[in-house]
Parts: C-alpha cells; structure tokens; sequence
C-alpha cells in the first residue's frame, strides 16, 4: 500500500470512529460507555436502542483494531 493509500484509509477509519462515537453517545444518552464497555448496554430497556448501541460498538471496535494494525 502507498502512503497516500494509507493515509486515506485512516482519515476514513477515523470518520467511522467519529461516527460511532457519537451515535454511542446518542443512543446511551452519555459517555460511560467508554469507560464500561460492551456491559454499558445492559441497562437500555429499549431493545431497539440496545441493538443500535450494538452494532456501533461493533462498528468503532473494529475500526480501534484496524487502526492499531496498521500503525
């Protein structure tokens, strides 16, 4: 890969990051997310909140697992 290719990859690594970030914040209506983890999720009752919150957990921990692969 170039390094133009690199860079480019992780300014959109870091867009999905964002993304996911504040949707998490949105969804769980605070950050204690990023201190608990997945358990945060636990306490939505609202199942179709807990799924978002899943899916952009998913979303920003494979996006945390590519960025250190890749320096």
């Amino acid at each position: 890969m170039s390094v133009f290719q690199v860079k480019n990859l992780q300014r959109r690594l870091d867009n999905l990051a964002s993304e996911a970030t504040e949707e998490l914040d949105r969804t769980c209506g605070n950050q204690l997310w990023r201190n608990v983890g997945f358990d945060a999720f636990d306490g939505l009752e609202d199942a179709e909140r807990r799924a978002r919150a899943n899916y952009y957990y998913g979303q920003w921990q494979t996006v945390r697992e590519l960025q250190e692969s890749i320096g």
